[in-house]
């Protein structure tokens, strides 16, 4: 089992803990990462892009001029892909990007990418995250001692509003749940704070 350090809000190692090997100490494997980053990424999308195709362009109804004797290339229409405000060919049209993979790929990738934080040691989990009062400069004040000045994902149990408050306003900082855990968070931010009670909680689903 992975053992990492126990932190108090003072950013002081008050013990160890050990974590779930079936969690917490996977081997990392970055294809099913690549994966459910990618389906991730694809759900995102909004998929609204659209353009005219030449069905669609208004006007164009009437040759241009005569098929031949003019000495210019024939044309049918003004509307064509080949004519300044023309269709476009090929045009792109609203549609759904999304997609889903399995269950097991979805809850490897997680347990990899969760791995991969304790493995380069940018995890710290918390004894407690209970803040004095709901503004930003505790919260400053808390990642200020845990010495953690990159981007910076915090996972809780459940809601806790001095925490969202406290948050909010920090652009490189993201408040989550348990329940709302997902790998490509866990990835893009540098830092995965963590508390005790969240990360049993995260052993005991995921698990």
């Amino acid at each position: 089992m992975p053992t990492v350090a126990l932190y108090n809000m003072e950013g002081a190692a008050i013990d160890e803990i050990e974590l779930k090997d079936e969690v917490f100490g996977v081997k990392v494997n970055k294809h099913v990462l690549y994966d459910v980053v990618k389906m991730q990424l694809a759900n995102k999308r909004q998929g609204t892009q659209s353009a005219l195709t030449r069905a669609e362009v208004r006007g164009g109804g009437a040759k241009p001029w005569r098929q031949k004797g003019t000495g210019r290339a024939r044309h049918g229409s003004i509307r064509s892909p080949i004519w300044t405000k023309g269709g476009i060919a090929f045009a792109p049209k609203p549609r759904d990007y999304s997609y889903t993979l399995p269950k097991k790929v979805k809850r490897l990738a997680l347990k990899s990418a969760l791995s991969s934080k304790v493995q380069n040691d940018n995890i710290r989990v918390m004894d407690s995250l209970d803040l004095p009062e709901a503004k930003t400069k505790e919260m400053v004040k808390v990642l200020g001692n845990l010495k953690v000045e990159d981007k910076a994902l915090v996972v809780i149990p459940g809601k806790d509003e001095k925490l969202e408050r406290a948050t909010r306003n920090l652009p490189n900082v993201k408040l989550s749940f348990v329940n709302t855990l997902n790998v490509l968070d866990i990835l893009n931010y540098d830092y995965f704070i963590i508390t005790k009670d969240a990360a049993r909680l995260v052993e005991e689903v995921y698990g």
